[in-house]
């Protein structure tokens, strides 16, 4: 396996980010939650998306997987689709590249330019390119941003609960920013909370969803049983069951029950960091 490397600015290395406790405050229609992560928190949080992601390798932070019709890319595995192809999951990297072009970040000439759809039309064309200097290139570059990168996740889900809150009832609404806030509250609420939103997303689109049932952040939320001692750990465990459910909802063809453990095992991380 690959190991990780240094490169021109460590991977790890979040200090400009998380130089102090840092409060984000994630706007909603009904009051604000913060989130308070230190610099070290900031760091593992970022280094265990990668590893859930990509096993904490560098090569793994260009992949295409078998039976997906889009590239995965960066520690989140952000979605990159070709061009004419528009799936049921929110396309993630061309956002990727606008955030961290506006934070001063070297794009690759690759990256450069109007074109935001993936610069290779399939599977078989991406993993043909995986030694080009093109690809060596990008790999580099996303191994020199994984700061960044976690700060955009962190920026999604600061976006998260007002578009969620959009699209539950107003009956459950208050019930949901409370399970958030709770989970907003300690270092691994804040984990589960960024890793599933990067994961699986909002459960705010109408297109992700099978038999009318989502499996993002929102149907997490709604599955929670309230008045538990263990906030982070109820967390794991609705996720371990909205995830369970999408399998089951899945059409035959998309085969989901073969990714179904290695779900179970990442959200069992949550309660466990």
């Amino acid at each position: 396996m690959e190991k990780v490397y240094p490169s021109r600015a460590h991977p790890f290395a979040l200090s400009f980010l998380f130089a102090a406790p840092l409060f984000w405050f994630l706007a909603s229609s009904i009051a604000p939650a913060a989130i308070n992560l230190s610099p070290r928190d900031g760091q593992r949080i970022g280094h265990k998306i990668w590893q859930n992601e990509c096993n904490g390798t560098v090569s793994g932070l260009t992949s295409w997987n078998a039976g997906e019709d889009f590239a995965s890319l960066g520690i989140g595995h952000f979605i990159w689709y070709v061009a004419g192809q528009k799936g049921p999951f929110e396309e993630s990297f061309p956002q990727l590249v606008a955030f961290l072009s506006g934070r001063g970040a070297k794009l690759p000439k690759m990256l450069i330019g109007p074109e935001k759809h993936c610069l290779w039309r399939s599977r078989a064309e991406f993993l043909a390119a995986q030694q080009t200097p093109e690809m060596k290139e990008l790999r580099q570059f996303l191994a020199d941003t994984v700061d960044l990168q976690t700060q955009f996740m962190v920026n999604r889900l600061d976006a998260a609960l007002p578009k969620m809150l959009a699209q539950t009832s107003s009956s459950n609404r208050n019930q949901v920013q409370e399970r958030f806030q709770q989970l907003a509250a300690s270092p691994s609420g804040c984990y589960g909370l960024i890793d599933y939103v990067n994961f699986k997303g909002e459960g705010a689109l109408p297109t992700e969803r099978y038999a009318d049932q989502g499996w993002g952040l929102l149907q997490v939320l709604e599955q929670m049983q309230s008045g538990k001692a263990d906030p982070v750990r109820e967390f794991s465990q609705a996720a371990a069951a909205v995830l369970t459910r999408r399998v089951h909802n899945a059409p035959p063809s998309r085969h989901e029950s073969r990714w179904l453990s290695g779900w179970i095992r990442r959200v069992n991380s949550y309660s466990r960091t």
